[in-house]
């Protein structure tokens, strides 16, 4: 098909008060890939129903190119009128001779066709909806949050599945590394108007950053005009006694211009409360295991963490990640093996049902435990209202009840909630949901930035990836079994050989069958005598090249240096550039040696 397959030209609306879309446009062309971003609240969801034709704009024109067909994902699918999943995917079908598709997509997706519709999980629940939307073969597919309740393999299975897909993509997602991997073109919603970026996701928010300061350089040389034409009007016309009545007009113009902008949405403003520091053993777990009847769900799992670890939580849905995290922050009892919680532990959870917000409290109920409208926060006493402003709340909101707001402001109200009171240990259980990108990367400093030990589960692999130390997974080989991972998501993927759960899909590679003792023997050697001696080295060569670029760091640190000698300074800046190089070397070759050492089962 020639031309744009889906067009949206001039597109206005108003849900009372100031207009959420003003003249905003999305075109959709044939292989489309676009990724359409925004704040909380600033209409992306609006745009894309008023795309798929499920509400009309005030204004403005939607096309759609004869003949072109569009799916809709929606955040809550509607299944009224369906009792099973089967039946929801069949009526889907572009062509019955596709039927044997239906068997295809739930075994992908992890879903049985016969669930019960009334009283599936919200997992479940999305991912019938995909495999309809996917069976459906449309020439667009118009996606809302498609990763929301979908744990690691269904998102890699949905990522590969849209990748060979010949439809044009639109989604809408808070997942970074999806927007990355997928999108070739960005559409930004900001303050009621889109701006389109002609690459994907990967650029876009250097792009947005440089958007941003150029508007407020331009803002700031308005100001400058306005107060030059102010001055002009008092003090420059007293000699003829007479105002240039046209110049007078600009600057009223002016004056308008600036008073009526509208400003970037404000940013969310995240104050850890520390309480007092914890032992040095924040938890230390033996041989803990959890059975829910006969399957066993954790087994024999050990780990002593520290205090100040960032420890990330991953596995497919089911495996047992918030049970384990329950176990080891002592909210629920191992079956077998011991738990020891060290001392002056101060313990805040936030879990992903948001189960402590109640839809009839108010806001100032849920920050302040219900017992009243102040709250303590780094030693000042803060009325709750203007707590609720750091998290881009009214300040009339504190009043409000939790059932008026939406997933995102109940994101930000539990988040909120649970930085206010005091912690050295956080464990949170998926906090990236139905945030937006923005917050995201301020919750991203915050954790990185937050002195206390910390348990992250999640399914967002670059937030992994920015926060965690290590990575505790299912173990690929044995069922019940978790091993913890130094590093972020990517390295455990590349230690563990694979995602976890990827393993088990249909149409993965098999597993060759187990080893016997004997062949493990002859596999598995000890480590060598040159691999044992960079075992033993290879700590001091570290700590060497680190006090040598602290030295070279010193010294560059001088401000006269380079005006005094630019070949000294040229040469120091050569010489740490080595040594931060040699520094990565010995730490993978050491961080390698160490898991081989790990895996042969031989001491140090």
């Amino acid at each position: 098909m020639a031309g744009f397959l889906l067009s949206l030209t001039n597109i206005s609306i108003t849900f009372g008060g100031d207009a959420l879309l003003e003249r905003a446009g999305l075109d959709v062309e044939p292989g489309a890939r676009i990724a359409l971003v925004g704040r909380n609240g600033s209409g992306k969801s609006t745009l894309l129903k008023i795309a798929a034709g499920a509400i009309e704009a005030d204004q403005g024109d939607r096309f759609i190119h004869p003949g072109a067909t569009v799916r809709y994902l929606p955040q809550e699918p509607d299944f009224s009128g369906f009792d099973t999943g089967e039946d929801y995917i069949a009526a889907s079908l572009a062509d019955e001779t596709d039927a044997h598709l239906i068997s295809v997509l739930t075994d992908a997706f992890n879903v049985k066709p016969e669930t019960d519709l009334s009283t599936c999980s919200g997992g479940e629940a999305r991912r019938i909806a995909i495999a309809a939307a996917l069976i459906s073969k449309p020439d667009v597919l118009l996606l809302d949050e498609p990763t929301n309740h979908l744990d690691l393999p269904a998102i890699t299975q949905l990522e590969e599945r849209l990748r060979s897909m010949s439809a044009a993509i639109v989604l809408i997602s808070h997942d970074r590394r999806f927007l990355e991997q997928l999108t070739t073109k960005t559409v930004w919603i900001d303050r009621g108007k889109t701006r389109t970026l002609s690459r994907g996701f990967k650029e876009f928010e250097a792009w947005r950053d440089k958007t941003l300061e150029e508007e407020e350089t331009a803002r700031h040389k308005l100001g400058r005009k306005i107060a030059a034409e102010e001055h002009w009007v008092r003090y420059g016309v007293t000699a003829r006694r007479k105002r240039n009545m046209r110049r007078l007009g600009e600057l009223h113009t002016m004056r308008r211009k600036l008073r009526e902008e509208r400003r970037p949405t404000g940013t969310v403003k995240f104050t850890g409360v520390e309480t007092n520091q914890s032992g040095k053993r924040v938890i230390v777990a033996e041989n803990i295991g959890k059975s829910f009847g006969e399957k066993n769900i954790i087994e024999n799992f050990s780990i002593e963490i520290t205090r100040g670890e960032k420890i990330g939580v991953v596995g497919p849905n089911g495996a047992g990640k918030t049970t384990l995290v329950n176990m080891l922050t002592g909210a629920l009892a191992p079956d077998r093996g011991d738990i020891r919680i060290g001392t002056n532990i101060d313990l805040v959870s936030l879990d992903q049902r948001r189960a402590s917000l109640k839809p009839d409290m108010r806001l100032a109920d849920a920050i302040a435990d219900e017992r009243g409208d102040w709250v303590t926060i780094g030693g000042a006493k803060r009325h709750v209202a203007t707590y609720l402003q750091d998290f881009l709340f009214a300040p009339e909101q504190w009043r409000a009840p939790v059932s008026s707001l939406s997933g995102g402001e109940r994101g930000r109200l539990a988040l909120a909630a649970a930085l206010a009171k005091p912690s050295n240990l956080l464990a949170l259980d998926e906090p990236t949901n139905d945030l937006d990108l923005e917050t995201l990367d301020l919750l991203e400093e915050l954790l990185a930035a937050y002195d206390g030990t910390l348990l992250l589960i999640s399914h967002d692999r670059s937030f992994l990836d920015r926060i965690v130390t290590s990575i505790i997974t299912t173990d690929p080989d044995h069922a019940g079994q978790w091993r913890n991972y130094p590093g972020g998501y990517e390295d455990m993927v590349t230690q563990r050989g694979g995602a976890p759960g990827i393993e088990t899909k249909p149409g993965a590679k098999p597993k060759s069958a187990p080893k016997t003792k004997d062949q493990t023997k002859t596999a598995k050697t000890k480590l060598s005598y040159k691999e044992k001696y960079a075992l033993e080295t290879l700590p001091a060569t570290i700590a060497a090249l680190e006090e040598k670029i602290t030295t070279l760091k010193s010294a560059l640190a001088d401000p006269e240096l380079y005006e005094r000698d630019p070949a000294t300074f040229n040469k120091k800046a050569s010489a740490i550039e080595q040594a931060e190089a040699g520094l990565a070397t010995a730490e993978e070759e050491w961080l390698a040696l160490e898991l081989k050492r790990e895996d042969l089962g031989q001491g140090n």
